[in-house]
């Protein structure tokens, strides 16, 4: 932990000067001198050289980005190793590959209030066709697992890492469950962020041959996990790729071994969602069975006593005996910020057609999803303090974007016309039903699909988890 800095002094007439020994550049955006410390002679840090002469060198914002400055004579030199340049793209780039719909348009339309009628129509139903499902309880699998017990009863963790441990813990006892935490597979984590669910799987199978890791984050995150799983003889990587152009065929663990791959998120917001589901399903597992099209050798009945025989060795080491073996094991992903899905990205239109919906309608149940979790409670002037507060404080977006799913619940249009407990209620059914597109996604690509509340809405309000496994699988599946 660093020293704690020591504060601005006050000079006469009450005006701040730069701490000793510190940087003399007068930091507006923070109202307070910069804590850098300066070269030997200097006045300014290397931050903020330019504020003086320098032997006739100038510092200039660099053009790949304007937060940090650079020497206008090494400009050339910088450009080549500056952090924000542009990076050969990876062999498992492969531009929308899983982006589903290519010109699919946006719909803008702002007025959520004539649709409700028939929407209320259609849910007062209760249980007649075709949205029927939409009165289905989801099971509850609120289950745990023994490899995060000590992190889950240890003191020092906070209320907030608690709940994350909690989630993580449900995570882990449902693959369990699955028959999903297994040797001989490769656990590809989408929206890794640090990296703490594909930590806690690996310390669930330490003892496990032959598996490896995948980690899929877009942007570049701070205080990973990663450094404490370089070790023994497995793959513990990170693909730094957005979701929409990931080719899992093309990645070099994947090409070498034949390893079925369990995808796996924690929070997995909106439309990444679908991407996951559409990289693994279509562009990984169809692609996979299109390149190994020759068929399976034939067994006699003299080969069942090798098999049984060698049983207990293959699945320490994870070899494959079976002939059903498929590229996707199972797919375990903790859903949540419905609001941000789209409709161009969205694997369950052919459900929405069936049912008579389209993309107008998509985009109204898009939007009332984040009913479920706000309730519109917060008026429009309260959601504005909440923007403007967040402007302010220049901070980042919230995980699940709350500010926008305040603006969204509080439209003037609508109050009035629901209670609360009854736009709680749209918003759940909304979610349910753009939920209910993916399950059918999966089970017409042969996978037994099921969603259950894996934990209470009290630790998270995105309590529901989407697990599939391969209807060859003899694994149950929950049911509604």
């Amino acid at each position: 932990r660093s020293a704690p800095r020591a504060a601005e002094p006050a000079a006469a007439g009450g005006l701040r000067v730069p701490v000793p020994g510190r940087c003399g550049y007068f930091v507006e955006r923070k109202k307070r001198f910069c804590k850098m410390i300066p070269a030997q002679g200097r006045l300014f840090c290397g931050e903020h050289g330019h504020q003086e002469e320098e032997n006739d060198r100038k510092r200039i914002p660099c053009p790949l980005d304007p937060k940090h400055t650079v020497y206008e004579d090494q400009l050339q030199k910088h450009l080549k190793k500056c952090n924000s340049r542009e990076k050969p793209k990876p062999a498992y780039f492969v531009q929308d590959i899983n982006a589903g719909l290519k010109d699919a348009t946006e719909i803008l339309d702002e007025q959520v209030s004539p649709f409700l009628c028939y929407f209320k129509e259609q849910i007062d139903k209760k249980g007649g066709e075709p949205f029927c499902f939409l009165y289905f309880f989801f099971p509850d699998q609120m289950l745990s697992h023994q490899a995060l017990q000590e992190a889950l009863n240890d003191p020092k963790n906070g209320e907030s890492a608690f709940k994350h441990l909690k989630q993580q813990a449900s995570i882990l006892g449902n693959m369990e469950k699955l028959h999903l935490l297994g040797p001989g597979r490769c656990f590809i984590e989408f929206g890794a962020g640090r990296g703490k669910l594909s930590h806690w799987v690996d310390i669930a199978l330490q003892d496990a041959e032959n598996v490896h890791f995948l980690l899929v984050e877009r942007a570049t995150t701070r205080f990973k996990v990663d450094g404490k799983h370089r070790k023994r003889d497995y793959i513990f990587e990170r693909l730094q790729v957005d979701i929409q152009h990931l080719c899992l065929n093309k990645v070099p663990i994947l090409e070498k071994e034949k390893l079925p791959v369990v995808g796996i998120g924690k929070h997995l917001c909106g439309v990444a969602t679908d991407l996951a589901l559409r990289c693994l399903v279509e562009s990984y597992a169809t692609q996979y069975d299109e390149r190994n099209e020759e068929p399976s050798p034939k067994r006699f009945k003299s080969d069942k006593t090798d098999i049984a025989f060698n049983n207990s060795a293959d699945e320490r080491s994870g070899k494959n005996v079976s002939e059903n073996w498929k590229p996707v094991a199972g797919i375990v992903i903790a859903l949540c910020c419905h609001h941000r899905c789209q409709w161009k990205h969205y694997v369950g239109r052919e459900f929405f057609r069936t049912v008579g919906l389209g993309p107008v309608e998509f985009n109204y149940f898009q939007r009332m999803t984040s009913w479920a979790t706000c309730g519109m409670r917060e008026t429009i002037t309260e959601a504005s303090t909440v923007d403007a507060k967040s402007k302010d404080q220049n901070s980042d977006t919230e995980e699940h974007d709350q500010v926008h799913n305040r603006i969204e619940c509080s439209s003037d249009s609508l109050q009035g016309l629901l209670t609360v407990e009854e736009r709680k209620q749209i918003g759940r059914l909304c979610k349910l039903l753009i939920d209910q597109g993916r399950i059918k996604y999966l089970q017409q690509r042969g996978y037994n699909a099921a969603l259950q509340y894996y934990i209470d809405s009290t630790v998270s309000l995105e309590n529901v988890l989407l697990t599939a496994v391969s209807s060859q699988s003899s694994v149950p599946q929950p049911t509604a």
